[in-house]
């Protein structure tokens, strides 16, 4: 009886925890059927929210509508800290290669007008509003369809004639600025006459080749300069100097008559190759078997000092001396000459007069197509100037000559979690060169390539529609090009550093910011090893200046309305120089809520908002020679004034050597 008792009692709650279960099972059931919808939706309004780069703010965004793949979430809480602070809120979109830059016309309206900045900011929204107009026409399917027939109808005016010989009278040259255009550049056999006559003496109270001595109020100089330039590499910027070819009568340094050679790329003088008289060393390379420096007479010369001492051997072994023939120095006052200047398989060569006086060796990223013109300045009557066998065939100047449209040199895809260093680079709309260099050397770094480093172009609009179209081409090819919406403007390459600073901390979240240009050579490896020394606090490293005063007259003079302090803050110079994130971060946010002060030199603004920075909390400020400032130096970080070709250069020796190696000579 007890156990038939027990029995149901068991069997009874057996049922009601089957119950129990069940209900459970029912109520989990209906939950999850309604939370489902609620988690898709939640997750896709978080992804927008918290991770896409904020876009660029305008009154009117109709325009830029080029949206991408949306960017990688990011669980990183600090990120989701700074993601949390920005004002004010804007749309959630990445556009594909716009800035996401808090940039619009009322940014540059804050700052008194009494204000020594507020020219540079009236300056900074004109080109914006130009800006935007021509990415208005850039975006307008009309305009991109007009184009095509304007540009077939540019290349008959783009190619021109080739002729194989060009001559032009003295007065002729004079009327062209005293430019000899070569249209094709130059060839192997190309040659180059010049009949001139150099002027007298006259006195210069501030010489630039010599130095006054104490007493004396002027000194007495004659000199002229005979140039191969690059006329197309580039326009709208001092063309490079293939070959800058210098004879100085007088009035040079050393007091004796010279003939000084060199080349130059964007204001980076290479070294000189000084003729003073003495004939090259038995043991220095030649140039396609000529010396570099012939022999002549010398007032000092009584005697070589090879001639002393050799005079003795000669004698001792019974040689007899070959009797050599002195030459006077190859340019006189009042005199009449005749320069050949030819070109060679080593190099340039020169003859006056019939007689060989110098040769100089071609350079690492000059070369003769290059040389589309002839300049003669200085003291100087031109009597008449002839080009002859000249290339028949023009080389391409259009961007498709430099351009390799080939998947390699695509920029790899960004990366799930964090950037360790972001590398952004400073560029101009028409230097498509310079950018394909730069993909084809020092981008191609593994670090690069497996996206642990980041590396983007920051461009401008450029004034010309066929360059800004074919701008946007290679930005959408390349995936590697960041377009800043206002009209290029020298004095307004701070406004890109800005942008650098936006996307590092909002699209990449780098740990550490690099700045550099386009003609800068970087070693990935040695730099982020130098930000790492540092550890997490707030640094700045590059090759400082302390000290530093204001020119206040010539090319880059500064007025005391636009610095009217009597010193520079300290600052890292633009060709190569890092900033920690909480660094960009305050730039940024400065920008944004229109308290950041612009300056024409970016360089010297980045060290302005450092030290205002620094007010608040320390920063560290790192000085390193090897970002070197002008060309570059043994074991080398960064090198600076390269042009494509020493790029290429540089890339190849660092691949094959292993180690850093300059590409300034030959």
């Amino acid at each position: 009886m007890k156990l038939a008792k027990f029995d149901s009692l068991v069997s009874l709650s057996r049922l009601r925890l089957v119950q129990f279960l069940m209900g459970v099972l029912f109520l989990y059931l209906l939950f999850i059927s309604f939370e489902i919808p609620l988690v898709f939706k939640t997750t896709s309004a978080g992804f927008y929210t918290d991770a896409l780069p904020r876009p660029l703010f305008l009154e009117s965004e109709e325009d830029f509508t080029d949206k991408s793949a949306p960017a990688r979430p990011t669980d990183d809480p600090e990120l989701v800290r700074l993601a949390g602070s920005r004002t004010p809120p804007r749309r959630m979109w990445e556009y594909k290669e716009v800035s996401g830059l808090l940039f619009n016309e009322s940014s540059f309206d804050s700052n008194d007008s009494k204000d020594e900045f507020s020219v540079l900011h009236k300056t900074a929204r004109h080109a914006f509003v130009v800006g935007k107009k021509l990415w208005d026409d850039l975006q307008s399917p009309q305009n991109k369809s007009d184009l095509e027939p304007e540009r077939q109808n540019q290349k008959p005016n783009r190619t021109g004639s080739c002729p194989e010989s060009i001559s032009l009278s003295g007065s002729e040259f004079v009327n062209r600025s005293r430019v000899l255009v070569i249209p094709c550049g130059l060839t192997l056999g190309s040659h180059i006459t010049v009949v001139g006559m150099p002027h007298w003496a006259h006195a210069e109270y501030d010489p630039k080749i010599a130095i006054l001595k104490e007493g004396d109020e002027s000194v007495m100089v004659t000199q002229f300069m005979m140039e191969l330039q690059g006329l197309k590499t580039v326009e709208g910027e001092d063309p490079p100097r293939i070959l800058h070819f210098n004879p100085r009568l007088k009035g040079d340094w050393s007091g004796k008559p010279v003939i000084e050679q060199n080349t130059c790329y964007r204001m980076q003088w290479g070294t000189a190759l000084r003729c003073e008289g003495w004939k090259s060393r038995a043991d220095e390379e030649t140039v396609d078997g000529q010396v570099k420096c012939e022999k002549w007479i010398r007032d000092d010369d009584n005697g070589s000092e090879e001639s002393k001492a050799t005079w003795w051997l000669k004698r001792l072994i019974g040689r007899k001396n070959k009797v050599a023939l002195d030459w006077p120095y190859p340019f006189a006052e009042g005199r009449l000459f005749v320069l050949t200047l030819s070109a060679g398989l080593e190099g340039y060569h020169v003859n006056v007069d019939g007689r060989h006086v110098t040769s100089f060796p071609y350079r690492t990223g000059f070369v003769l197509e290059d040389a589309t013109g002839l300049s003669l300045k200085g003291d100087l009557d031109v009597h008449s100037v002839f080009a002859a066998a000249l290339p028949t065939s023009h080389p391409s100047f259009a961007p498709q000559k430099h351009l390799e449209r080939l998947s390699k040199w695509k920029a790899p895809p960004l990366p799930e979690g964090n950037v360790e260093l972001f590398i952004g680079v400073l560029s101009a709309g028409n230097h498509f060169a310079e950018r394909m260099a730069v993909r084809k050397s020092w981008v191609q770094h593994k670090l690069i390539k497996s996206s642990k480093v980041v590396a983007r172009f920051f461009v401008a609009l450029n004034g010309r529609k066929d360059i800004n179209v074919e701008l946007k081409k290679e930005a959408e090819y390349f995936g590697d090009i960041v377009i800043v919406p206002y009209m290029d403007n020298y004095d307004l390459v701070v406004l890109k550093t800005v942008a650098i600073c936006e996307y590092g901390i909002r699209t990449v979240a780098a740990k550490y910011i690099m700045k550099c240009d386009d003609d800068t050579f970087v070693r990935v490896d040695p730099v982020i090893k130098e930000a790492k020394k540092l550890g997490d606090r707030s640094l700045y490293i590059g090759n400082m200046n302390y000290y530093h005063k204001p020119l206040r007259n010539g090319k880059w003079a500064v007025t005391y309305e636009e610095w009217p302090e009597e010193e520079y803050p300290p600052y890292a110079n633009g060709p190569g120089y890092i900033v920690s994130s909480d660094i960009a971060q305050f730039i940024v946010d400065e920008f944004e809520n229109h308290k950041l002060r612009l300056f024409k030199m970016e360089d010297v603004s980045m060290g302005m908002w450092v030290e205002k920075f620094n007010s608040s909390k320390a920063v560290e400020y790192q000085h390193s020679l090897k970002f070197c400032q002008f060309g570059c130096i043994e074991d080398y970080y960064t090198a600076h004034y390269q042009s494509p070709r020493q790029m290429l250069c540089m890339w190849a020796k660092l691949q094959k050597q292993g180690k850093p190696q300059c590409c300034n000579m030959r």
